[in-house]
């Protein structure tokens, strides 16, 4: 009988916070720039210089702790991870290892199995290292610095997923909490979120877990899942063929659906950590602590069971507005405005959402003005302008944010109300056109169609 495996599974998962400076300095942590322009002494490792913490990386970790019911640290420290790379300036990292500033927390998760609690080990501060940029043309390796000294918080979950359904369901949970509260974008394509997989299996039964190895280079949910699916199959295969897993970090290439080793995995002892003599602890008060609590906004959770409670729109609309945060505060806005919930929610389903699909855009893209939608629903509810009209002007204000009153104006899109008028076109246009007329009376209905068009070429201005 064929043996049955177990896929063991946690994360460590990178977060790029949302300040408008470093961890310790007050270089910009802008996305782009030429290199090395956003760096100072301090983020390039300069001698004599010394860290200043971010307040606001302290708060940014306790709202994110407290999101996802993680006990916080009040007294935490500083540490230096020690290891030479060349996009590493000083030669260590300034991580937290001994006293983190949030611990045992976890969230919960849905999939096709039903709902589970992913345990969260810890979280903790530190700063990102910067960039090598390899020169393929000059044969050489480039490092820019932009990136080294990024406020980064790092998500180690417990070994508590089994499959990449799982997987994805827990960074998709993660990355909404994290957006909800501001913290981060979350982009993956940027780097502002990143994770790396842990992963062993063993045989179904066994209490005793296998060796892992760890997986980086993962920039999309996609090649995530089909990193998970790869690695497993090849340890499975080595432990079929009687070989052993070695403990490893392992390099996905999505492209070749491979991954290849990198280097024998480090435990924190290879690393040399201890408490970094250039910061002082981290002493969070009661006060401070409430203070965050208390400015905590309402997540996905809550306002997924608020839309069904307050608006009369369907449950399934209501899981895809609320899980973009850019979505869900345009419909609110835009609702109220112009008290419409149905109507609102039906604008962002429909043709917003064809849009997005037609451009390659995620929600978070969207730059319109929930005013202009708000108005755009109240000249079609009056019936200043038609359904067909108004889907043109959308497509307007999606791509270009315009007024939609000032562009219906300009472009003479209001319906004719006028009876006389519309008379008078109609009778133009039977009498322009006798054979369409002919044809339609001895049973040809498309001429119905032609005799339009040409009412059409009638009403609208030329331009």
């Amino acid at each position: 009988m064929a043996k049955q495996y177990e896929t063991v599974i946690g994360l460590e998962v990178h977060v790029e916070l949302a300040t408008k400076t470093k961890i310790f300095c007050g270089c910009s942590t802008a996305f782009g720039g030429a290199p090395n322009t956003h760096t100072c002494p301090v983020c390039t490792g300069m001698p004599g210089s010394l860290p200043v913490l971010n307040k606001q990386v302290v708060e940014y970790a306790m709202a994110v702790g407290l999101a996802t019911n993680c006990q916080i640290h009040q007294y935490c420290k500083f540490d230096r991870k020690n290891y030479f790379y060349p996009d590493n300036p000083q030669n260590y990292q300034i991580s937290q290892l001994y006293l983190p500033i949030c611990h045992d927390g976890g969230i919960e998760i849905e999939t096709a199995s039903g709902k589970k609690v992913i345990g969260i080990h810890e979280i903790h501060m530190e700063e990102d290292a910067g960039k090598l940029i390899h020169d393929e043309w000059e044969d050489c390796s480039l490092v820019d610095y932009n990136r080294s000294g990024v406020p980064l918080i790092e998500i180690v979950s417990e070994p508590d997923m089994r499959n990449a359904e799982e997987v994805i369901a827990y960074l998709d949970k993660l990355r909404l909490i994290i957006q909800y509260l501001g913290a981060s974008d979350c982009k993956l394509q940027e780097g502002s979120m990143r994770a790396d997989v842990n992963l062993s299996v063993r045989e179904v039964g066994s209490e005793k877990f296998g060796t892992r190895t760890e997986m980086k280079n993962l920039n999309s949910f996609k090649a995530i899942a089909r990193a998970i699916d790869g690695e497993r199959a090849r340890q499975i295969e080595l432990l079929e063929e009687g070989k052993q897993v070695i403990q490893e970090t392992r390099r996905w290439d999505d492209n070749k659906e491979y991954s290849y080793p990198m280097r024998s995995k480090e435990d924190a002892h290879d690393y040399r950590y201890f408490p970094d003599p250039d910061l002082v602890p981290v002493v969070i008060s009661d006060e401070w602590l409430q203070a965050v609590r208390d400015r905590q906004p309402e997540l996905r959770t809550e306002k997924l069971a608020r839309y069904k409670k307050e608006f009369d729109i369907p449950e399934y609309d209501a899981e895809i507005l609320t899980g973009s945060k850019r979505m869900a505060d345009i419909f609110e806005e835009t609702t109220a405005i112009c008290g419409r919930p149905k109507k609102v929610s039906n604008w962002l389903m429909g043709e917003t959402l064809r849009l997005l699909k037609e451009e390659n855009q995620e929600p978070d893209a969207l730059g319109f003005s929930p005013a202009y939608l708000a108005k755009l629903i109240e000249l079609t509810e009056a019936g200043t302008i038609n359904q067909t009209v108004a889907k043109e002007v959308f497509e307007r204000i999606f791509y270009d944010n315009v007024d939609p009153e000032k562009y219906v104006e300009e472009h003479g899109l209001k319906a004719v109300n006028d009876e006389g008028e519309l008379r008078s076109v109609v009778e133009r246009v039977i009498a322009a056109n006798p054979q369409s007329v002919a044809d339609y009376k001895g049973g040809k209905e498309k001429a119905l169609g032609f005799l339009a068009v040409s009412y059409t070429h009638l009403t609208l201005p030329t331009t």
